[in-house]
């Protein structure tokens, strides 16, 4: 984990997290898309350094996994600050599209006879 400070002191998850263990929200997954908002609501709160390091790294819409890899973060911890961002309006959260239940018979067919003609 590389939340050190200049003195190369180590910040610890719970200490990032308030203590807090669990999410506030059950917004995110994994595959749940964090876009930062800009510009950011007049009246939200000037985030900690953790959290705007989430908002640089959420510039661009980025998936839960993918933040909590490049933040070097576990994703619960990852997950508490996003649901804090959430409620703040510093972020916004767009879950996965579901995958549709029936499969598509003409597709599977055309992959069948492309891998047969390999």
């Amino acid at each position: 984990m590389s939340g050190g400070d200049t003195a190369g002191r180590l910040v610890r998850p719970f200490a990032l997290t308030g203590g807090r263990t669990r999410p506030s929200r059950a917004d995110f997954t994994l595959i749940t898309t964090v876009t930062a908002v800009d510009p950011p609501p007049a009246w939200a709160a000037r985030p900690q350094p953790e959290q705007q390091r989430i908002l640089r790294r959420c510039a661009e819409p980025i998936a839960v996994a993918e933040l909590a890899a490049l933040l070097d973060l576990p994703v619960s911890v990852v997950v508490i600050m996003l649901c804090d961002l959430l409620e703040a309006g510093r972020i916004t959260a767009r879950p996965p599209h579901p995958v549709s239940r029936t499969p598509d018979l003409d597709l599977l067919q055309k992959v069948r006879d492309g891998l047969g003609r390999l």
